[in-house]
């Protein structure tokens, strides 16, 4: 594997990390607008995105199944193909429930991203640069976040509605397929599909299914880090869906001002994905994410109190990027506990996780609102930020010692 290729590799799933992560918050900084427009709640709008998450959840084995055994650049494809389809169904979406079957059909395209990304970055990158291929990976994602509320900043300041933010997101999302979709197809053979002699050598039955469910379940570090994942998901989720409203109603900023503010923050989450990759080759994965979450459970706390004078509404930038700085270490740390067969369905679990807090944390996040207060809301975030510490704390209990050994190969 050459650096060129390696590059190669690593800076097209990143980009596709990008697309896929504008896709997954495409509503969430027009929220209010879309609820308006159908005449339905917030949460109700939050359950959309919901069925969004519920569909990846749905379709994250199959999916990871898919690109153990045949074809991860197929899997990849099929993603970027159905995931612009979504969003341009979401962006002409005439009715409540037009909306809901557009978020659906969003889902299954987002639901392949990660099943097809970590094989791929795991298959070209060193065990050098492990950590810091993963990095760069969530930092495009992060700048995916991002890119909703910048436009959504911008069209609010000329005076453009909701349709437009999703719109914008459609054309740069079927953009990007046009140029990957070629490239994709040129990756190395051992890249693009599993070697042959990690295929299996008989057709899938109902007993090796069982089989093999039963022994995810019994991997108690990798369910250990799948619902981490759920926990620290369901927090991103309220950060990014909500953090508008917590601003505007908590803090009285407007609400281009607010969205402007978060799109900040995201891109400064993105920075700090790399230096969490840097950290975690350096130090381990294990101490970057306790680092991280004791971050949020801190942040969370402080500007739920709703009392943060506004010069040090500046706390907001760094808030998403405490979750950010301990991404590449849960992916280093379910790396190493996988062998290199399984890479697509152990990321796979773990990926059910961050979808199934998709699917729970916007549609829950808003009825608290609705019910309670937006500041109860993020109160419920610092909470979550404790008990990811705590579980971060048991986990590097229990899995083997390269949990905090930087030079550790992956685990078999």
């Amino acid at each position: 594997m050459t650096d060129t290729q390696e590059r190669r590799v690593v800076g097209l799933v990143a980009g596709s990390h990008v697309v896929n992560h504008a896709y997954l918050v495409a509503l969430a900084p027009v929220i209010g607008a879309v609820a308006a427009e159908f005449d339905v709640s917030i949460a109700a709008v939050g359950l959309a995105i919901g069925v969004q998450g519920a569909v990846v959840t749905l379709l994250q084995l199959p999916f990871g199944y898919l690109s153990d055994t045949k074809s991860r650049t197929l899997v990849l494809a099929i993603s970027l193909v159905v995931g612009t389809l979504g969003i341009v169904a979401t962006a002409l979406a005439p009715s409540y429930r037009w909306l809901l079957v557009s978020q659906a059909l969003l889902g299954v395209g987002i639901a392949g991203h990660h099943p097809a990304h970590y094989p791929l970055l795991a298959t070209a990158s060193s065990e050098t640069n492990r950590g810091r291929a993963y990095s760069l990976h969530a930092l495009g994602g992060s700048l995916g976040f991002a890119v909703p509320y910048a436009i959504a900043a911008g069209t609010d300041f000329v005076g453009l509605d909701w349709r437009w933010v999703v719109g914008i997101v459609a054309v740069l999302g079927a953009g990007f397929a046009l140029v990957a979709l070629p490239v994709a197809r040129g990756f190395a053979p051992r890249i693009a599909r599993p070697e042959t002699s990690e295929q299996p050598s008989s057709r899938p039955s109902l007993a090796g299914v069982r089989r093999g469910a039963l022994a995810l379940v019994k991997s108690s570090g990798l369910m250990g880090l799948a619902l981490l994942s759920f926990l620290t998901s369901a927090a991103a989720w309220c950060i990014r869906t909500y953090s508008p409203q917590l601003l505007s109603d908590g803090y009285g900023l407007a609400p281009s001002t607010a969205n402007l503010l978060v799109s900040g923050m995201l891109v400064t989450g993105a920075g700090t994905i790399l230096l969490g990759g840097t950290l975690t080759d350096r130090i381990g994965p294990g101490d970057v994410a306790l680092g991280g979450y004791a971050a949020l459970a801190a942040l969370a706390a402080l500007l739920a109190s709703g009392s943060l004078p506004l010069a040090l509404l500046v706390l907001v930038l760094p808030f998403s990027g405490t979750i950010s700085v301990s991404r590449p270490a849960r992916s280093t740390l379910a790396d190493r506990l996988s062998e290199r067969s399984d890479l697509g369905k152990n990321f796979a679990v773990v990926t059910i996780g961050i979808s199934l807090g998709g699917a729970i944390a916007p549609p829950a996040f808003g009825a608290l609102i609705d019910l309670g207060s937006v500041e109860a809301a993020f109160g419920v975030v610092a909470v979550l930020g404790v008990v990811s510490l705590g579980l971060t704390q048991w986990l590097l209990g229990h899995v083997d010692g390269s949990a905090r050994d930087p030079e550790a190969a992956a685990s078999d």
